[in-house]
């Protein structure tokens, strides 16, 4: 089910261990700490042999594919149609299974993080993984993915994916990786984690957590992190963000620019001192505080006696416009084909609160 390969940077500031279900990153090591011993800021669950079966179906760290986020209706055509025919060629359907069958999640019952992936090259420093995903879950044609993570001197973490379709379909990937970075030293949850999101528009959703097209402008919300503030800073006003009967977030910040060369996205600790800054070539990021966590936590982090609940971990998610297949007044295109390759670049950097 999975091997689990380490890799180290040599200044020893990055250890990450890889799983091949999903082409994880696991917290086989601390992702910011010489010791590689040392309790993990990356959540995970501790039996890695219940991936296929855990209704809870938490999506703990691997690359989501073959299209992040949430379809409505499981369902989108190409060219893509804000409401695609019920049947036809160019109709898909995809198992929806979030929401109770209103949409799919993730890529389906069984998308990319519930697939083994094939170790393709490694060294101290870095492994690539392959993936074949041949037209699974409905989704039209294969496409071939390889997903390489490495780690550099200066506290670094990147991770990369080139997938290639044979024809036209959508891909919109991400990384689900939770974090806490107190590793549950000193704190249980992350409300105190300081937060800075460098987007002034969230997309606007219904209560299944699909896109309606507008944008909500965060100015004078709970929305805004321009400027940093503790995650838990306006608490109150988070009732139903992130969903009916929720409190907390789990939406979907659109980047005011481009995020490659500055960090559009930052999370630290006062508690840890571990700050993390996230540069990417996605236009938008989810922010999820985990309301919907109940899974067993590794040794490391007290468990299994005690379990990941909602908000002990904050997963940060470098995405595309969610469900644009869906919603054609963005004019965002997210179709793939032969000669038109799907690209994903994200670093994290870690380094210790001034």
């Amino acid at each position: 089910m999975k091997s689990l390969a380490r890799i180290a940077a040599i200044c020893a500031t990055v250890h990450a261990g890889v799983a091949t279900s999903g082409a994880a990153t696991s917290p086989a090591a601390s992702a910011f700490n010489a010791n590689p011993s040392d309790p993990a800021t990356i959540p995970q669950a501790p039996d890695w042999t219940k991936l296929l079966t855990d209704p809870a179906h938490p999506v703990f760290n691997p690359i989501v594919g073959r299209y992040a986020n949430r379809i409505k209706n499981g369902t989108f055509s190409i060219p893509i149609s804000a409401d695609p025919p019920p049947d036809g060629p160019n109709t898909f359907h995809i198992p929806t299974n979030d929401h109770d069958g209103q949409d799919t999640l993730h890529g389906g019952i069984y998308g990319w993080d519930r697939r083994n992936w094939t170790v393709f090259e490694r060294s101290k420093t870095s492994v690539t993984y392959y993936h074949l995903d041949a037209a699974d879950e409905g989704f039209p044609g294969n496409v071939t993915a390889f997903a390489t993570h490495s780690v550099e001197n200066g506290g670094i973490l990147h991770t990369t994916v080139h997938a290639s379709a044979t024809e036209k379909t959508p891909i919109m990937l991400t990384q689900h990786i939770y974090w806490n970075l107190d590793a549950f030293q000193g704190s249980e949850d992350i409300l105190g984690h300081k937060l800075h999101v460098d987007g002034s528009r969230v997309v606007a959703v219904d209560g299944d957590a699909i896109p309606t097209g507008p944008f909500i402008d965060v100015s004078d919300t709970a929305y805004d992190f321009r400027t940093p503030q503790a995650i838990g800073a306006r608490w109150n006003d988070t009732f139903g963000l992130c969903g009916p009967g929720c409190q907390g977030y789990d939406n979907c910040w659109i980047y005011d620019r481009s995020e490659e060369k500055s960090p559009g996205l930052s999370l630290w600790s006062d508690v840890s001192g571990i700050r993390l800054d996230v540069t990417t070539n996605n236009p938008a990021v989810q922010v999820y505080t985990a309301y919907w966590l109940d899974t067993p936590r590794k040794k490391v982090h007290g468990g299994p006696s005690l379990n990941y609940t909602k908000w002990t971990a904050v997963a940060i998610e470098q995405e595309g416009y969610i469900d644009a297949i869906n919603t054609p007044e963005w004019h965002v295109d997210q179709i793939y084909y032969p000669g038109k390759d799907f690209f994903w670049d994200t670093t994290y950097k870690f380094s210790t609160v001034d």
